[in-house]
């Protein structure tokens, strides 16, 4: 089943039990899926567009969280971690430090990177594998630790 379909039961369920903040985040993800097929006219959502797509909406929730804690406005800082709690159930599981640190260190050893200098190397190679898999800003810091330890 692909991703417009499970989206398109999910909204049903959601709709008919009443679940207003569920239906609400679906259908906003059903509106970038159709925003993409637009742009790309004929094309199919392969596999790796869903998880860019539900990759920069969660990174979106993870922003406006961020930005409503620092406001003081928790009630819709906690709205928005209802909404990323959603797109989390579509995308891949997420990877526990060890292994993104495992992943971190296999690149860099890979890549044959020695000092900071050689971030962009590593980054590119580990953000490639853990692609849906990771925030951004995480591997950002594993990274960097691992660089800057050598």
């Amino acid at each position: 089943m692909s991703l417009k379909e499970r989206i398109a039961e999910d909204m049903k369920s959601a709709l008919k039990e009443g679940r207003k903040t569920e239906l609400a985040t679906l259908r906003t993800i059903r509106a970038a899926i159709l925003e993409f097929e637009k742009q790309k006219v004929g094309a199919e959502l392969a596999a790796d567009d869903e998880i860019d797509l539900l990759s920069k909406a969660a990174k979106k929730r993870r922003e406006a969280i961020e930005q409503y804690t620092q406001a003081g406005r928790n009630d819709l800082a906690e709205t928005e971690q209802q909404e990323l709690d959603i797109i989390a159930k579509y995308l891949p599981a997420q990877l526990t430090d060890e292994e993104l640190e495992a992943m971190a260190a296999d690149a860099i050893e890979k890549t044959g990177a020695k000092e900071p200098k050689d971030f962009g190397k590593v980054m590119g190679i580990v953000m490639k594998s853990a692609k849906g898999k990771a925030d951004g800003s995480k591997v950002q810091e594993v990274v960097k630790r691992l660089l800057e330890a050598k």
